[in-house]
This record gives structure tokens, sequence and C-alpha cells, in this order.
């Protein structure tokens, strides 16, 4: 489906959306403004193929794609089996907030069209400039690869082309996640990451140690658990991904702001976790 330009305050809460090897699921398509997507099951969206071209974003279908747009909450929601559960690009101030990925990347990414030249020119015009495409929040998600899952859990990018005009970060804030791999040698980083001091633009980080070393306000309180086979979800057979309480990953997370407590319906007691779902004993 796809939310055509210009639109305001559209909100997508509460569907299912399926099998879509070629198409992208729910696209909020240029000059969006303060969407809201919340409590969404998005599955087998894209080929879901386990090679990805790592100066790109491209070709992969996205289960949540907001493009050159200003301004949405995706929070509460699941997504299983996807190219990119996510892909924020050329936008700016996404909040992303208390989602499950399982087997789908996490993807944000901006690069330099603009208005100028471009074949849509009224296109860019309707998003935010090139050097505003910025301002997102990624906090109490929850990320999670199989043994068969061949790509990275996030993807920060940006071309080369752009480190020096844009050094800083498209996030403003990055933190209170729990990723989990099953594979003991998985084929891609946990994250690829720009821009980075380096030609390529890009770093690739094993764990949320590591992105802090270079970025130290980044991923303070994040986990990761490679390798993994301990307590996860209640019947990942079952497709039923409530976090079991005894999952360590759980104590990664932090109290959400009023706003998106509040559109999600959580009680006060039980809002602090991460993914979709409360945990459960």
């Amino acid at each position: 489906m796809k939310i055509f330009n210009q639109s305001y305050r559209v909100t997508c809460r509460d569907n299912l959306v399926t099998e879509l090897p070629y198409s992208n699921g729910i696209w909020y398509d240029v000059g969006n403004v303060d969407g809201v997507f919340i409590n969404n099951w998005i599955e087998n969206v894209g080929q879901r193929g386990n090679t990805i071209a790592t100066d790109q974003l491209w070709p992969s279908d996205n289960g949540f794609f907001f493009e050159i747009s200003k301004g949405a909450i995706c929070a509460g929601n699941v997504f299983v089996n996807c190219d990119h559960g996510i892909m924020v690009l050329n936008a700016s101030n996404v909040r992303i907030y208390q989602n499950t990925f399982v087997n789908s990347m996490a993807c944000v990414g901006r690069n330099a069209r603009s208005a100028a030249g471009d074949h849509f020119g009224w296109h860019p015009s309707t998003g935010p400039d090139v050097d505003r495409r910025d301002g997102h929040v990624f906090v109490n998600n929850l990320l999670v690869g199989d043994r068969d899952f061949g790509r990275p859990l996030v993807f920060v990018w940006q071309p080369a082309a752009l480190c020096a005009q844009l050094p800083g970060s498209q996030l403003d804030q990055f933190d209170h996640n729990a990723y989990v791999r099953s594979a003991a040698k998985p084929r891609y980083p946990l994250m690829l990451w720009s821009p980075a001091q380096n030609d390529a633009c890009q770093a690739e980080f094993n764990s949320p140690e590591e992105l802090r070393k270079v970025n130290p306000a980044f991923e303070t309180s994040s986990r990761s658990y490679a390798a993994y086979d301990g307590p996860l979800f209640k019947s990942i057979g079952l497709k039923n991904f409530q976090v079991v309480s005894s999952f360590p990953g759980v104590k990664s997370a932090k109290q959400l702001p009023t706003e998106i407590s509040t559109l999600l319906g959580q009680q006060a007691k039980n809002s602090v976790y991460v993914g979709a779902y409360t945990p459960i004993p």
C-alpha cells in the first residue's frame, strides 16, 4: 500500500501485511508529515536474499518505508522475514520505539538526492533538505537473526560522497536495544554504519560496545547476544514473539516518552521492556 505524497498525520494501526515478494509493505511516499505506524504485523516482504550491496540500500523491499518525509512514529510493530523491516530514506525525525524485528533489517539512509536536476524535482522538494535528514530515534527495539539469516541487523547508510558534507549521525538517539543472533559465525557484522572515518564512509560493528567506542553517546545500555540459544520467545515456531521474562536483554529497555506509551496503550507498571510485547513469565 502506498500513501501518496503530502499527506498529514496518516495513521496505520493493527494491520496484517504479508506475502509481498516483489513489493513494499506500507510506503509513505514523499512529502508526508507526522505519520503514525503502530501495532502492525509485517511478514515476508521482499525476496529476502542473503546478499546486500554494502555501498547502498538497494535492491530490497521494505515492510515500513518512510521516504523523503518529515516526522513519524513507528512503534509496537512486528517485522518477520523482510528484506528491510523498516527503511527510513532521506527523511527526518522518525521515532522508532518498541518494535520486534525477526530476520528483518532495520535501515536508515540518506543520499544527495535533491530537487536540483532530479527527474521528479518536486519529490525531494517536499521533504527535508539534504542537510536536514536526521533527528531519528531508535530505542527499545528487539532485533533477532536466526542461524540462516545472512544480513546485518542494522544498516545506517550514506554514500562516501556525502561524508565530508554530513559528518554527523542521522540519529539523535540510538540506545536501549537488544540484539540476538543464533549463528556462531554470521556472514555479516551486526551493524553496517555510516558515516565513518574511512574511504568508504562505512564501518562494521559486531557489538554495541564497538559502536560506542566511536560514538560514545550511542548504545550505552544496549546488549547483544551472539551464538545465542537461550530463553527468548514464547514460541518462535508458532510465531508467538512474546519475550519471556528470563531473556536477559529485557533489562536493556528504558521508560518510554508519554506520547509513545499512550499510543501503545501501555500500563506504567509494565512499560519497560524491549520489543513489541510485554514480557511473560
